[in-house]
């Protein structure tokens, strides 16, 4: 068995706004778990197609009860290949990704169509699609629904983090959810509260050495 998900977004900038972002979206605040990406391949077809590789490097932390199937030595850090399709003519971008390691445990592929939404000319269409896969034998049913969720998961992020740099690219000061503005605002009261507690320790010492230096004068 092999879980499907099937999904469709909308990027409110135009395709080549889009395009030109897909190759800038690293590193952007929501991709922390994207440790590398490098260009392995890239040619320009007869009817001017531009065809690329990428293979891009990526933390996975295994669930608990996976983490007990696989020896400590295992490496963490998932290797993904990319394949790319660009027709600059239609307007279209499909790439096509999956795992090269870790493949026993899981493959996950996805592919990507971005094309011109059919309602508003000036935004992006994107429909992804996406297979999970297992072979461990037993337990695979709970890979692939732990899998399924974790790309579910990373959806969310490439979206935020494709925002965010075409707001930078537009020269817009990206927007932050009420969420992230309250989460910020209370590491910032954290750090102010510790770095107080630390001036405050501070000056409790220093007038107390003050105090000592002040009593051994009238011995």
């Amino acid at each position: 068995m092999v879980k499907y998900f099937l999904g469709q977004s909308v990027l409110r900038s135009s395709w080549d706004q889009v395009f030109a972002a897909f190759w800038q979206r690293y590193p952007n605040p929501y991709s922390k778990h994207v440790l590398t990406e490098d260009i392995v391949h890239r040619e320009v077809t007869p009817d001017q197609k531009l065809l690329s590789r990428r293979l891009l490097t990526k933390t996975n932390r295994m669930p608990r009860w996976a983490e007990r199937l696989f020896p400590a030595n295992v490496a963490h850090s998932v290797y993904i290949l990319e394949d790319s399709i660009v027709d600059p003519q239609n307007q279209t971008m499909t790439t096509f990704t999956w795992n090269i390691n870790h493949a026993r445990l899981m493959v996950v592929e996805e592919r990507c169509v971005y094309c011109v939404n059919s309602d508003n000319s000036g935004w992006t269409e994107i429909r992804r699609e996406a297979w999970v896969s297992s072979g461990l034998f037993g337990v695979s049913r709970a890979v692939q629904e732990f899998g399924l969720a974790r790309f579910k998961s990373n959806v969310t992020k490439t979206m935020k983090g494709f925002e965010y740099i075409l707001a930078k690219l537009q020269g817009e000061a990206p927007s932050k959810s009420l969420v992230e503005t309250a989460k910020e605002a209370k590491e910032k009261a954290r750090e102010t509260a510790l770095a107080a507690t630390e001036k405050a320790k501070d000056l409790a010492s220093k007038a107390a050495t003050k105090k000592q230096q002040q009593q051994q004068q009238f011995v």
